[in-house]
């Protein structure tokens, strides 16, 4: 049976006391006791083994036995999204976002972003929870919102996924395995065509996400699975 893994951001060899979330969740709803053995993620590439010390409920200690680096990630994954009024849907993509293995995700600021203001705690322990639950050890970077313009003179190679239909082949097809890339999700009514030709003089490649028009939230998804899957195919 797999061991459990709790989020300790300050986590290091010794004792090490469990906030009191975390605390209720190991010792009330998994019922662990004095003397199980837990791991930890410091979300930095560090994985503790652990074994309970204290099974208080709201102040469980543990003593780190071990401690592991983690290889990092082989490329970095970034993608730049619009943000929707609808949080709930924008929630749903981060934690599968996460899920799938990208690395850094930038709230996207277009001229028709319909969302700017974000509740970054909130959106914190979602990228917390969908790292715990699919047992990875880098807590990915949700940065702040930024301007299309700031992301101009990125140096991975670059996409943009938009809805115009000419001059676009599948990510599929043009994106190369093993290099950093990031990839630009437009928000609901798509970039502006002014924004688009400002990415094209500056070296974003067009490229479609398949032949249906798709939510924002949907776009982002699929270009997630997309990245990652060219670099298993390599």
């Amino acid at each position: 049976m797999e061991l459990p893994v709790f989020y300790a951001r300050d986590a290091q060899s010794g004792f090490y006391t469990m906030d009191e979330p975390t605390s209720k969740y190991c010792i009330q709803v998994l019922r662990k006791e004095k003397g199980d053995a837990v791991l930890l993620a410091d979300g930095r590439g560090t994985r503790f083994e652990a074994v309970i010390t204290d099974d208080h409920r709201k102040k469980c200690v543990v003593q780190v036995t071990e401690q592991v680096a983690m290889p990092a990630p082989a490329v970095h994954l970034r993608i730049a999204i619009a943000f929707t009024k609808n949080a709930a849907r924008m929630e749903w993509f981060l934690e599968k976002a996460v899920e799938i293995g990208v690395q850094q995700i930038v709230p996207l600021i277009t001229l028709r972003t319909e969302k700017e203001k974000l509740k970054t705690e909130r959106l914190q322990n979602i990228l917390v929870s969908a790292m715990l639950q699919s047992r990875q050890w880098y807590l990915p970077l949700l940065s702040e919102p930024a301007p299309l313009e700031s992301l101009m003179a990125a140096t991975e190679q670059r996409f943009i996924a938009h809805c115009l239909p000419d001059g676009k082949m599948h990510l599929l097809d043009v994106m190369k395995p093993g290099e950093n890339t990031l990839l630009l999700i437009g928000p609901e009514g798509d970039f502006a065509p002014a924004e688009i030709e400002l990415a094209l003089q500056y070296g974003f490649v067009p490229v479609s996400l398949g032949d249906t028009r798709l939510r924002t939230e949907t776009a982002g998804m699929v270009g997630c699975t997309l990245m990652a899957a060219v670099n298993r195919l390599k």
